[in-house]
């Protein structure tokens, strides 16, 4: 079951769809070279094809899959790819041990992708879907970059739509909508040759049906000093903004140094940001290290609580823990191997890249139920650690 909630955006802790693990690891691992790469935007892609497996083990939660995407170039102009991935979602998470049993399920997903170049110019268009038991997802997808002043400022914009039908198992009559609009916009500017500066603005907004139908609050009961459940239930509408700024030095011996911030707020009261640290450095002619840490932090929505006082105790109520006040610190790292295939005549090179990332979860104001306490409320916070995994293979042709 997919529901988001785009809690902070390009921080994928926050977003609670299952699939948002393997999302998450693609960010950490490309968020602050986006913007870079649009320096060039008047390049198409290179001719490439990657063979990925992806793994999030954290919280109860296992996500892992494989991903397929070829991408081939027509006369210079066009690019086409496509892609393929998988989920395979396993989970005994804390929200699902406490109210519900564990489950297994697999989500599939496949996009197309077709950008056009003119001059200085690239247009591109995409449009995915998704499915799995209780969810269905559609998206589609405009955006182009422009180069100015002699291809040192890029300037980058889009706009996407997305269609939802959330389902619920056991009751096939259930059908809800959820659609949502996105707009972005991005400035990236070479400042010397060896500085980049980028920023990037974007705004969400949702509307249907956006909370999740498994998930329950808690509230106490009168006189018996116990607690039991009831459905959440969220607004049906929210309008979330995000602004980043991202910069890139190049070191003298080839390395560079990157750094973000990003800050986050929502209809709904969430407001977060997060800022991070990265570290690139090449070693001899095929290997690249990287080594990262990144904080981010959250304060809870306007209807959140983890023990509201009586049965229908507002209008709007969650107990979604991405909801809640919480931080995560993580540390990375990654490692690269690429070689020229100079005896080949179908291929030009390849690279193997494997990434790790640890990540602490603290939570203030979300309470383990799973432990036994002499009143409700008193329970211990929860906390959990994760680590995502990525692995993939790529071509070039």
């Amino acid at each position: 079951m997919r529901v988001e909630q785009k809690a902070a955006l390009g921080v994928v802790v926050v977003v609670t769809n299952k699939f948002t693990s393997f999302i998450f690891c693609l960010l950490l691992l490309t968020v602050t070279q986006v913007i870079f790469q649009k320096a060039n935007a008047a390049v198409l892609p290179e001719d490439r094809a990657d063979i990925l497996y992806h793994r999030f083990d954290g919280g109860g939660v296992v996500i892992d899959g494989p991903s397929i995407l070829v991408r081939k170039s027509i006369k210079d102009t066009v690019s086409i790819a496509a892609n393929y991935y998988v989920d395979n979602v396993s989970s005994a998470s804390i929200d699902v041990v406490t109210t519900a049993s564990a489950y297994t399920e697999q989500r599939i997903e496949s996009s197309v992708n077709m950008s056009y170049l003119r001059d200085k110019t690239v247009l591109t268009i995409n449009y995915g879907q998704s499915e799995e038991n209780d969810y269905s997802a559609r998206t589609a997808s405009f955006d182009f970059t422009q180069d100015f002043f002699g291809d040192l400022t890029t300037i980058s914009a889009g706009y996407s739509q997305g269609w939802d039908v959330v389902g619920k198992r056991g009751d096939d009559e259930f059908a809800e909508d959820a659609n949502r609009k996105q707009y972005r916009f991005g400035l990236s500017q070479v400042l010397t040759k060896n500085s980049l500066i980028g920023i990037s603005w974007e705004t969400i907004t949702d509307a249907g049906y956006l909370n999740n139908p498994y998930r329950s609050v808690r509230y106490l009961e009168p006189g018996n000093g116990s607690y039991t459940y009831q459905a959440e239930v969220y607004p049906e509408t929210r309008t979330s903004d995000a602004f980043a700024i991202r910069g890139m030095y190049y070191l003298p011996y080839r390395a560079a140094i990157k750094a973000e911030a990003r800050v986050f707020g929502d209809t709904w009261g969430i407001a977060a940001k997060n800022m991070e640290l990265a570290y690139t450095h090449p070693y001899g002619e095929h290997w690249i290290f990287d080594a990262k840490i990144r904080h981010y932090e959250q304060t809870k929505a306007d209807f959140y609580s983890d023990l509201f006082p009586r049965i229908d105790a507002q209008n709007f109520r969650a107990r979604d823990k991405e909801m809640s006040t919480f931080s995560n610190d993580s540390i990375g790292l990654a490692v690269s191997y690429e070689q020229e295939l100079n005896d080949w005549e179908a291929f030009d090179r390849f690279s193997v890249n494997l990434s790790v990332d640890y990540i602490k979860f603290d939570f203030e104001d979300f309470r383990d139920a799973r432990v036994d306490t002499v009143a409700p409320g008193l329970e211990p916070l929860y906390s959990y650690d994760a680590l995502v995994t990525r692995l993939f293979f790529s071509i070039w042709y």
